[in-house]
């Protein structure tokens, strides 16, 4: 069993931080049923303006408010406005994820969402396995690293 990217929120802000209330992240229940996070799921978290990385688990908050609340000990790592990365995962084969097609949303300003992307992984002509990115089906390039 591999451990593969199950959603993904990209780019979303830290709309509160509340050191009093349980451990915890607090998000629109219309955001997380549209990437796909359910009720008390575990998620990681990768604060992109500390670099602060911690795993906690999901609650629903108020349909339409675009919250993002860390709560706990969790309040520690982020500030209002931080964006962040939040990310589940599940374990399986990598014909697994062939079939899922991990969701992906990334944010504009207001936690809106700006893009609906779908992580695509299949196998080449070779058998080997490879992936794409898409956007409404029209395929995203993938930044390669060369040199």
């Amino acid at each position: 069993m591999q451990r593969f990217v199950r959603a993904k929120l990209h780019g979303i802000r830290v709309t509160g931080a509340d050191l009093n209330y349980h451990g915890s992240i607090t998000l629109d229940p219309e955001i997380c049923r549209q990437a796909g996070l359910d009720p008390l799921e575990f998620v990681e978290i990768w604060n992109k303006s500390s670099g602060a990385r911690i795993a906690t688990y999901v609650l629903y908050g108020e349909p339409g408010s675009r919250c993002c609340v860390l709560n706990g000990a969790a309040a520690r790592t982020c500030q209002v406005g931080d964006e962040v990365i939040i990310a589940s995962a599940t374990y399986g084969s990598l014909d697994d994820v062939v079939e899922a097609s991990p969701k992906v949303l990334t944010f504009d300003e207001r936690n809106e969402v700006a893009e609906a992307l779908a992580y695509r992984v299949f196998r080449n002509e070779r058998g080997e396995p490879d992936m794409a990115i898409e956007n409404g089906g029209a395929v995203v390039p993938i930044r390669r690293l060369v040199g």
